[in-house]
């Protein structure tokens, strides 16, 4: 290849990454207006690979990190922090990549670290861990380097659950990698969920059900949201061996098939929990992370009960609403920020509702450039015109919006829809398979304006992508984020 065509080929490219970040610049200044992005100044010499954060005290977060840190910062919570108004304090040093961090209020903290959950306390005031006890440790290790075990928030019975990676994210070398296990508030692990390849956070909806992330690989063909039903099997069969370790929870599912569909394979194995939402790999994000409930009761907007989770490849932080149909939960993603500064990682809520994002580039890279930054999304006030909600319905959706829509813009032509599937297969990942362009019969605006009935074809164990470039409010404002993915697991058979 001559050197003028290289040239030529380099400038191509430089001017297609210009466009691009042009254009993310561009959707990141809009959803600025709505969603404040604060950037919290780390003093030189501390790496924050943001684990896990947890919100305890006044003005006061414990953020743990990947490489085992614990630090104490006051501060954050300015409208402008400053380098000489945040302060960071070692609370403890020395753990093994804390990706989970949790506490009741009593001086406890509980630390889920690769190969326990410790609990740590300051016992003479001077805000350093001095007291160290191994709480829970009833899941194997080799040091493999993905070996990673993500822990939640104490549940409402005071459990801590944690989701173990798969050795090397592919096998499962020691007891309980690929699984749920559930520790009691008397340090006990008990076994609840297999299935489980490659978790990249954990957090439990308004319901108080218990959902983890499920990254694309082996017998997942795409980035999920998934529900940890107690008994449940989830998808990845590798972990399965260490059933005979489980006597909890009965015989071991039977094995499916590689290279069929989830949709194929869940009526055949009476254990199996389908992914609840997907997340489409290359549309909406690459490696799926953290997850928060928004509990705030609209002091983050108008999405309260609404879960919102983080991609750390591509930088941003996602939202999805969820629905049960006969028992078995189903929903949308839809996009919410993108431009944060380093890979998405863990989330937690303040009290006035706004939202810290933990980043961190190590193992991968990340669109957002830095190698690991701690920043908060703050609610202006001003509400977005969105998709609120998406809900399955026998003839197709209801869609509900933050603004009532102008009934003139919904025509079919302000609607493009498809769907389609991942092979369910050993092999890593999967290309979207089983296309089709449903056919739309109909859109009804209801009176209000606020609610939009989209009658289409539906197909069960189908992702469909829902597009609506012509929708408009009534100031004739398009929507901020035009797209949505709903998986759907059951059509209803009435509503």
């Amino acid at each position: 290849m001559t050197l003028p065509l290289l040239q030529r080929l380099a400038g191509c490219l430089f001017a297609g990454l210009l466009i691009t970040s042009a254009t993310a610049a561009t959707v990141a200044e809009q959803e600025n207006e709505f969603y404040k992005l604060i950037t919290i100044p780390i003093p030189d010499g501390i790496v924050l690979e943001a684990g896990a954060i947890q919100y305890f005290d006044k003005d006061r977060l414990a953020v743990s990190t990947r490489l085992g840190d614990i630090w104490f910062i006051d501060g954050a919570l300015a409208p402008d922090p400053k380098p000489d108004t945040v302060r960071f304090t070692p609370f403890a040093q020395g753990l093994h990549e804390v990706l989970g961090i949790t506490t009741r209020g009593d001086g406890w903290f509980y630390a889920t670290q690769r190969g326990e959950i410790t609990r740590l306390r300051d016992t003479n005031g001077d805000d350093r861990a001095d007291l160290f006890e191994t709480h829970s440790d009833g899941w194997g290790i080799t040091g493999d380097y993905h070996e990673y075990a993500f822990g939640s928030k104490f549940d409402r019975e005071g459990n801590i659950w944690v989701v173990l990676c798969l050795t090397g994210s592919f096998t499962s070398e020691t007891e309980f990698r690929g699984w749920g296990l559930k520790v009691g508030p008397d340090g006990k692990a008990v076994p609840i969920v297999s299935g489980i390849r490659s978790p990249g956070g954990i957090a439990t909806n308004h319901l108080g059900d218990m959902f983890y992330t499920d990254n694309q690989g082996p017998w997942n063909g795409t980035c999920w949201l998934k529900h940890l039903k107690p008994g449940g099997f989830v998808g990845n069969p590798t972990g399965n061996k260490w059933y005979n370790l489980a006597p909890n929870l009965g015989p071991r599912p039977v094995e499916p098939v590689s290279n069929s569909r989830v949709a194929t394979e869940w009526p055949k194995i009476k254990e199996f929990v389908p992914p609840a939402v997907g997340f489409p790999y290359g549309k909406m994000g690459q490696s799926a992370s953290g997850i928060l409930n928004d509990g705030s009761n609209g002091r983050f907007g108008p999405f309260a009960n609404q879960l919102f989770v983080a991609d750390q490849t591509w930088s941003t932080v996602m939202r999805v609403c969820l629905e049960q149909v006969d028992g078995t939960y189903q929903g949308a993603c839809i996009p919410f920020r993108e431009g944060l500064a380093s890979g998405s990682l863990s989330l937690e809520q303040a009290p006035d509702g706004s939202m810290f994002v933990g980043g961190s580039d190590r193992g991968w890279g990340a669109r957002g450039g830095k190698p690991f930054a701690l920043q908060r999304l703050v609610w202006t006030g001003k509400t977005p015109f969105e998709i609120h909600e998406i809900h399955s319905r026998s003839d197709g959706f209801e869609l509900t919006f933050t603004e009532p829509l102008d009934p003139a813009s919904a025509i079919p032509s302000a609607v493009t829809a498809e769907n389609y599937t991942y092979l369910y297969r050993a092999d890593y990942g999967s290309p979207e398979v089983d296309k089709g362009k449903p056919a739309i019969h109909g859109l009804t605006v209801s009176p209000d304006g606020k609610s939009l009935r989209l009658r289409m074809d539906l197909v069960e164990g189908h992702i469909h992508e829902l597009k609506f470039p012509g929708l408009r409010n009534k100031a004739g404002q398009p929507l901020l984020h035009p797209s949505a993915y709903f998986t759907l697991n059951v059509i209803p058979a009435t509503r």
